[in-house]
């Protein structure tokens, strides 16, 4: 049960901030923060910038895993129109900003969604919400292409899905290998998406640049 609830307060500089968020769970969650910056060895988690620290993250943490409060079959529901289309609906480079749930570092990137309706079509919006939804909690990247397609499938029930997410992660660029410049690709495909010329068109047109 999410009991998050907005926050109105006036900055130092003088305009107000809109913050939602648990104020049980930030309490936990910055004690947690603060005993962290302890043990980091040559810190002092008392010095002038480090003293707001702990609860700036636990708040940014609230916010980086909104998507455990977010439904996304009610999301696609929300703007789901009967309509007689039998083509491909292509939504490409939307921008995904995750977490990576066995580092707890970010993976950022692009998502490309194609669905071909089947007597439904939803909100063009729905489709970039749905992905946002599911980006927006820890993560590994390729269940996360699969959640998203399976959501679409299951609640529209199109012809089939297309799902492509390319993302660089922070735990392969920052710690680890260090590899500045890797992308990830992840792909999953549903119903007429199997069939090796849907798939090439949608691979084509992702690639395209139409301006």
């Amino acid at each position: 049960m999410d009991c998050s609830i907005n926050h109105l307060s006036e900055s130092a500089e003088g305009y107000l901030k809109i913050e939602h968020y648990n104020d049980l769970s930030l309490d936990v969650m910055s004690n947690a923060y603060q005993q962290i910056l302890q043990q980091i060895p040559g810190e002092d988690a008392q010095r002038e910038g480090l003293i707001k620290t702990p609860i700036r993250v636990a708040k940014a943490m609230q916010f980086l895993t909104q998507g455990y409060q977010q439904d996304p079959v009610a999301i696609l529901k929300s703007a789901m129109f009967k309509e007689d289309y039998r083509q491909m609906v292509v939504v490409k480079d939307i921008e995904i900003f995750s977490m990576c749930e066995h580092h707890m570092l970010p993976f950022f990137g692009k998502a490309h969604v194609a669905y071909i309706p089947n007597g439904y079509i939803t909100g063009l919006s729905k489709i970039a919400r749905v992905v946002d939804a599911f980006s927006r909690r820890l993560q590994v990247q390729e269940r996360l292409t699969t959640q998203i397609k399976e959501c679409i499938q299951d609640t529209l029930h199109p012809l089939g899905v297309a799902v492509v997410i390319e993302a660089q992660h922070m735990c392969m660029v920052m710690r680890g290998v260090q590899k500045q410049h890797s992308v990830t690709t992840t792909s999953d495909f549903s119903g007429a998406f199997q069939k090796h010329a849907t798939r090439e068109e949608f691979i084509q047109l992702i690639k395209s640049n139409l301006r």
